[in-house]
């Protein structure tokens, strides 16, 4: 159902407002995950008043797995109560079906790729006048503003930095894949796009959030590869451009990466979350610890070093709330046949989009643009896990699975026109 036809002479049919809300539910989450579920769940009544059919994409199957995996988890926790956050957010994976039942065209997800650049680039804007404000602490604070800053970084509209530079990573990926394989690439959705992709792309920079720069870096030179091969020549260019220009002491941050001090930078705590969930996984391979326990038993698991009577030593500086991995977390916290689930799902989706761009003609084309998005964002969720537990935001899951539903839209159209042609 697209939203030219499904008006009817009474007004907005159920199957347009489903359309409408899901697509508000999706655009919103940028702005607040409070209004985005409620559309959610508004959007849900009217695709069930509609009588449109429920769709369920392929990656069902290890999405159901996982969240079974983490049902038992919790069951066999020991402190149930603890671990209902994780229940109450199989909510969000509603967004999955709902967009996936409420668009029927490639014109709506392309006005929800046009919605979420002009709703990332608000919250970009809104993440560099917070910039411009800490720059402003820093001074009337004393010190150097790196020293600062790192605790104090930009968070848009959302409540962690992290959160918020995976909502411009994926912002940024799907308005570049509109710029560089949409034939619509013009007019005000192409300014829109451009200057959407530039505000997420400084807002981004400014998080100083080092998982996330290079799961963009990788998701990126996918679509600059997709398209024309030679544009990666350019990036170590801009690389070194930017670098040298060097705004807000993102090179000491870059070099932190190589060269951290203990006291500020991240890396050892990391190692440290690494080990302890290896730990845990060792202990509990098949169900974990249970949701919302990795933090409360972290000093069980630490490497002994931490943790001995004797001459303990102390914890690096960090944050010890998760273990700093996508996929140790939840293996460490709901078993390993759980987080090779969530794999499972990554890769089909990996899989089901490229193969349906290897069947698409050469040039720009809507599906393309859209299945490429969907690859790139799925790359950048990939490699940004190895250092975050990005799927645990509630707002960048929700996008990400906006985001999945799309690409199955765009497989759908492909097929169904494959079928037509016989």
């Amino acid at each position: 159902m697209t939203l030219a036809s499904a008006k009817t002479t009474t007004g907005i049919s159920p199957a347009l407002a489903a359309v409408y809300l899901a697509w508000a539910s999706a655009v919103s989450v940028l702005f607040s995950i409070a209004a985005s579920q409620i559309l959610l769940g508004l959007a849900i009544v009217a695709v069930l008043l509609s009588r449109t059919p429920l769709r369920l994409p392929r990656v069902w199957l290890p999405l159901a797995l996982f969240m079974t995996g983490t049902l038992l988890s919790l069951l066999l926790s020991g402190n149930m109560r603890a671990g209902l956050p994780q229940i109450r957010k199989f909510y969000v994976y509603l967004m999955l079906v709902v967009v996936f039942s409420a668009f029927r065209a490639l014109g709506d997800v392309r006005r929800l790729i046009v919605g979420w650049a002009v709703a990332g680039g608000l919250a970009a804007v809104a993440g560099l006048v917070q910039f411009a404000w800490k720059v402003r602490g820093a001074r009337l604070h004393g010190g150097t503003f790196y020293d600062f800053y790192v605790w104090e970084r930009i968070k848009g509209f959302t409540s962690n930095w992290q959160t918020f530079a995976f909502e411009m990573m994926i912002v940024l990926l799907v308005a570049g894949a509109f710029l560089l394989f949409s034939p619509r690439a013009r007019g005000r959705a192409f300014w829109l796009c451009l200057a959407s992709a530039g505000l997420a792309g400084a807002a981004l920079l400014l998080t100083y959030t080092r998982g996330a720069w290079l799961a963009t870096a990788c998701a990126g030179a996918y679509l600059l590869w997709s398209r024309k091969r030679w544009l990666l020549a350019a990036v170590p260019v801009l690389l070194g451009l930017l670098l040298w220009i060097n705004p807000g002491s993102v090179r000491v941050r870059f070099q932190s990466a190589f060269q951290p001090r203990d006291e500020l930078d991240s890396n050892q705590h990391r190692v440290v979350c690494w080990k302890t969930g290896w730990a845990m996984i060792q202990a509990h391979p098949w169900f974990g610890v249970g949701p919302e326990m990795v933090q409360p038993r972290l000093m069980e698991y630490v490497p002994w070093e931490y943790r001995r009577p004797v001459n303990r030593l102390p914890l690096p500086n960090g944050w010890y709330g998760h273990l700093h991995n996508l996929y140790i977390h939840y293996a460490a916290e709901r078993g390993l046949p759980t987080a090779l689930a969530l794999v499972w799902m990554l890769a089909m989706a990996l899989w089901d989009f490229l193969g349906a761009l290897r069947r698409l003609p050469s040039g720009p084309g809507e599906a393309k643009f859209i299945l490429h998005g969907a690859v790139a964002v799925i790359v950048g969720i990939i490699v940004g896990g190895l250092f975050e537990v990005n799927l645990g935001h509630s707002e960048v899951l929700a996008l990400f699975l906006a985001v999945v539903a799309c690409g199955y839209v765009a497989v759908d159209h492909l097929e169904h026109h494959e079928l037509a042609a016989r």
